[in-house]
This record gives C-alpha cells, structure tokens and sequence, in this order.
C-alpha cells in the first residue's frame, strides 16, 4: 500500500467593491474597460421578463456597442423560477450559444436572480466570474452582496447551492424607482432586520425617516442601503462560510422561510421575514431576551413599513410547525433559532454560537398564539 498527498494549500482573495449610487452603468463599462474581468469579451447577461427591457437589454446594448460579446438570458420573474430546473435551462441556453470557460455572468435583477446566476456562473464551466447589478432593495439588502448563492426546492429554500463571491456589486439606487411600492416594502424587512441584530442607531434611524424612506427620498435611500452593506460586510467579513456567526442574518428566517414556502410564494420574501420577525420577538420575549416594550417596538415598525404581522389565514399553523424542520439551522433534528438581545444585538448563547435549540412545543405555542 501507498500514500500519495496531494497538497493544496490556497491563499485566495475575493475582496470585491460594492458600489451604491445612481445610474451606474456606464460605471460598469468603465470597470470592465479597466479590467474587472480580465481579458474577458463575452458577457451572459441573466435577468427576469420583468427588469429585461428597463436594464437588462440597455446594459447588454452597452456592451456590443462598445465591442464586447453579449447575450440576454431571460427567465420568468419571481421565486418560482429559483429552481434547479430554471438554472440548467439558462445553462442550456448559454452552452447553445457557445458559451464557455471564456465569459462572465452579469447578473441584472433582484434577489432571485442574482441567487440563481451566481450558483450557474459558480458551476458553469466548473466556475466562471460573475457580477452582480442589483435593481431592487431586497437584493441590496440581502441577496446581493455576501457570496450565498442557492435554487430552492419543493421542499425547503435555498437548500441547494455555494458560496461564490463576486467581482464587483453594483446597487444602483435609481432602479427603485421604478419598483411595485410592495417591493420597496418587502426590502425593508431585511433592512430592519439588520437594524435588530446590529444596529441600535440604525433601528432609531428607520423609526425616525420612514416616510422618507417610502417616499425613496433619495438621502433616506443612500443611507438604508449604505446601512445594510456594513452590516452585512461586518457578519460576513468575520464568517464567510457560516460557520457560527453568520448564522446572525437568519434573524427572522426560520419561521419566514417556513411561511414563505407555506405560502406558494403568494407572501415576497420580505413579507414572510416579517412575519417570521415578530415570530422570533414572541419567542425572545418569553425568554426574558427582550422587553415588552422592545417587542412592541420591532412590531411597530415593521408595521409602519407596510409589512405584515400575522399568519395569513390560509397558512395552517401545525404545517406551519412542521416546516421549521426544513430550516438548515436544524441540527441533530431540533429546531434552532437566532434571538434577539435587546435591539441591535443578538444572544450568543455559547462562544461562537447564535442559536439556541428550542422544544417543538414552544415553536407551536408562539406560533399558535400570533394575532
């Protein structure tokens, strides 16, 4: 018998820049002109039906005139269509292109997409480098910007996926102008759920300019969307692959993603986490994590947003209790959960960790007991 050690030992650098501002296009194609992407000369351009003709197309047009190779890969808007089906149509449409080792995946879209065409460009060709240009506040809060990337299943979301970092993010504010105001609405879920787990003057800050906000005054929106990139980068700096701390951002999630699911996708995402927020409050309440008068104030502010904050009706909640088994925080089949300490803080119940399991029983009695 013999051994031979195959050593590989990787330094690897994926620092990368978000850029935030207004109309950033032309941004863009001055990076690629100064070699974000090397020597690359063809670009697959995947978005949704939706944001095609508003950005897409204009960003692919940018690209031939200025001599690069450029295709619109399109699916169909919604979280219905983060599936590994949808992306291995993509990647058929790509291969009947010719597309190869040689290009790079321009995502343009909200969370769904940049989800989706960061897990294809982190398999196609066994990886190829992909940017993200985000035109929602979801994406800009959450999806965009931090390297988890994954297609949902029947059975859970985001189950199926990798960590893939990109080269460069874009958030162009001026995209949000042209959003459904429940869109807008759904963005801020994550947004105040950075604020809970982080950010005690950030939480003040949204209680304070909320109309500003809504009304996407443009000062309110730099600041959110500057707001949610730190805190973000702060988690995600100190543990990329979700090791422990990372684990901080499904503040809210274990119970939304159940809904989310529940829901045929009838609830956004950010209406789910909403729910799941004042799930988790419930629960943080009762273990003495939170105040009474905390509770009610991640509440109310979630309800000043325009978001939700109780079970829809056609959701059945021993179903509901059920899917919280689907969560990836399970282990060793209990139910765990990230709590809040306070306002802008989350409990770290053991060195390292962020959550903390919890009975079944006590899943079901804040679940059933939600107005």
């Amino acid at each position: 018998m013999s051994i031979f050690q195959v050593e590989l030992r990787h330094v690897v650098d994926d620092t990368y820049d978000v850029e935030i501002g207004y109309g950033l296009q032309e941004q863009l194609m001055k990076d690629l002109a100064a070699g974000l992407v090397g020597n690359i000369r063809k670009f697959a351009v995947i978005t949704d039906d939706i944001v095609k003709e508003l950005y897409a197309e204009p960003i692919r047009k940018r690209l031939t005139d200025a001599g690069y190779e450029a295709d619109l890969f399109s699916i169909p808007a919604g979280e219905k269509s983060k599936t590994r089906e949808m992306k291995a149509a993509v990647e058929d449409a790509m291969l009947e292109k010719e597309y190869r080792r040689d290009c790079c995946v321009i995502a343009v879209g909200g969370g769904v997409v940049t989800d989706l065409a960061g897990f294809l460009a982190g398999t196609f060709g066994r990886g190829v480098p992909f940017i993200n240009y985000a035109t929602t506040l979801l994406a800009a809060a959450d999806a965009s910007v931090g390297g988890k990337t994954a297609v949902d299943t029947p059975r859970a979301t985001n189950l199926i996926g990798i960590f893939n970092q990109p080269k460069k993010v874009y958030l162009d504010i001026e995209t949000w102008k042209t959003l459904p105001k429940r869109q807008i609405i759904s963005g801020l879920a994550e947004t105040i759920k950075h604020a809970c787990l982080a950010d005690r003057a950030f939480f003040d800050y949204l209680k304070g300019h909320m109309e500003e906000i809504l009304e996407l005054e443009p000062d309110a929106c730099r600041q959110i969307a500057e707001a949610n990139c730190r805190i973000k980068y702060e988690v995600v700096m100190k543990d990329e692959r979700e090791s422990g701390l990372r684990e901080v951002l499904n503040l809210g999630h274990t119970v939304g993603r159940a809904i989310e699911t529940l829901s045929d996708y009838r609830l956004l995402h950010g209406e789910a986490v909403s729910i799941g927020l004042v799930a988790e409050v419930d629960l943080a309440l009762s273990m003495g994590l939170l105040t009474k008068e905390e509770r009610d104030a991640v509440v109310e502010l979630l309800r000043r947003a325009g978001l939700p904050v109780t079970i829809p009706e056609y959701i059945d909640r021993e179903q509901l209790v059920k899917k919280l088994y689907t969560d990836k925080k399970v282990r060793g089949g209990r139910l765990r959960f990230v709590l809040q300490d306070g306002i802008g803080s989350v409990r770290e119940f053991e060195p390292g960790v962020f959550a903390v399991p919890i009975e079944e029983e006590t899943a079901r009695r804040i679940i059933l007991q939600m107005d």
